[in-house]
């Protein structure tokens, strides 16, 4: 299938421009480009073979020898053969957890008495936002 530019920026910025199956860094100009440092192809998660539409939410970013080498086997296969059980996140998700993991750690000064409250939420919000935003689900 032919995608247009906007559709491969989409697939491509899911993932942070990385293989979604081995985490590999890829090249967004390099797309279809066997052989060129960092190629990659639009990866359907499940195989139209299986029943897989085209659907953005079943097409990812992967390198072109992870692509090939998945053939019609499953995602998560392919993945657990590389030590993953889930896509990298994007920095829009990293971004969303960090504010997330913020706004619990604020409300940490919930469980802390009233002279420390203030101390409590700013130090649970920083360690929130940081944890949230490093979290990676593997």
């Amino acid at each position: 299938m032919k995608f247009d530019n906007e559709t491969l920026d989409r697939i491509f910025c899911r993932t942070d421009g990385q293989c979604h199956i081995c985490r590999k860094q890829l090249s967004f100009s390099n797309y279809g480009k066997a052989g060129s440092r960092g190629a990659w192809e639009v990866e359907h998660s499940r195989p139209r073979s299986r029943g897989g539409t085209d659907h953005l939410n079943n097409l990812y970013a992967a390198c072109i020898s992870c692509n090939r080498s998945k053939g019609n086997s499953s995602t998560a296969s392919a993945r657990a053969a590389n030590g993953y059980r889930r896509t990298p996140l994007s920095m829009d998700k990293k971004n969303r957890n960090a504010w997330a993991g913020g706004a619990v750690g604020v409300l940490a000064f919930l469980f802390v008495p009233p002279p420390l409250r203030l101390a409590a939420a700013v130090v649970g919000g920083v360690v929130g936002a940081v944890v949230g935003k490093s979290y990676e689900p593997d």
